[in-house]
């Protein structure tokens, strides 16, 4: 049983076979999910919810592995060929790639008079070409079996911008168009395309800014903190499951209010 569920039914306070309207809303059918960049962080994360309830999960990673119970394969986000290989090695052994979350991404901070163009290219292809790449392999797949669920881990920079990040602002940003473009090509053919734009998260990165830097990020967000991990794989286990099916070219802010209105 999907252990979302089960989670929600305890919370009512009744049991697996309770008919709650509430419960009902978090089922889903097992399906075959491939993460890209799976290996840390909010990747890891993703897969991580995935597997507990219960599908069968594959990530991408230049190194290091995925949560436990989940496929890790190597790819290169700036690689066809690469990409390729990952999806035929996940359709050997889990079979069809039926929900794909594009997350794999890199930064190279800086200001834009320093900012040098292999900087600025090597962003916008990891992040924006990289996600063209995943879902152009994805999408095969999907077209023959007329339904997947994209999903793209963008960012709130990308709505609202971000001194000293004009690539990975750019990078992000450009995830909008694509997912809205991608509504238009396939979703007569039962793809939704979504994007998920977190803020500031709770992770390795912001554990280690000094505190003064975290309290004034802090006061800058409307609910007073940063987000969980657990903030982001509900938005993303939510626009994959079956009660999503009719949302399509949506941006999602997971910000605590942070970039409303861009």
């Amino acid at each position: 049983m999907n252990t979302r569920l089960v989670r929600v039914v305890r919370a009512l306070g009744g049991s697996a076979s309770s008919n709650h309207t509430e419960t009902e809303f978090l089922m889903t059918t097992p399906r075959t999910v491939l993460v890209t960049g799976g290996n840390r962080g909010i990747g890891y994360a993703i897969a991580q919810q995935f597997a507990a309830d219960g599908h069968r999960v594959a990530v991408t990673a230049r190194s290091g592995s995925g949560p436990e119970g989940t496929m890790t394969v190597q790819a290169e986000m700036t690689d066809s060929a690469s990409i390729d290989a990952a999806f035929t090695a996940v359709e050997a052994e889990l079979g069809p790639v039926e929900v794909v979350v594009a997350n794999a991404g890199i930064t190279r901070d800086t200001l834009l008079m320093r900012m040098s163009e292999d900087d600025f290219t090597s962003v916008i292809d990891t992040n924006l070409g990289g996600t063209f790449r995943v879902v152009k392999r994805a999408s095969k797949g999907m077209l023959k079996a007329r339904f997947g669920r994209i999903i793209l881990i963008s960012s709130v920079v990308g709505l609202y911008g971000s001194a000293g990040q004009v690539n990975y602002a750019a990078s992000k940003s450009g995830l909008v168009g694509f997912a809205r473009s991608l509504t238009r090509e396939l979703g007569a053919r039962g793809i939704t395309t979504n994007v998920v734009a977190p803020g500031f998260v709770e992770t390795d990165m912001t554990a280690v800014l000094p505190e003064a830097q975290q309290q004034e990020y802090r006061r800058s967000i409307p609910l007073a903190r940063f987000g969980s991990v657990d903030d982001i794989t509900g938005a993303v286990s939510f626009l994959a499951g079956d009660h999503a099916g009719y949302i399509s070219g949506a941006v999602i802010p997971v910000d605590g209010g942070l970039g409303m209105g861009h």
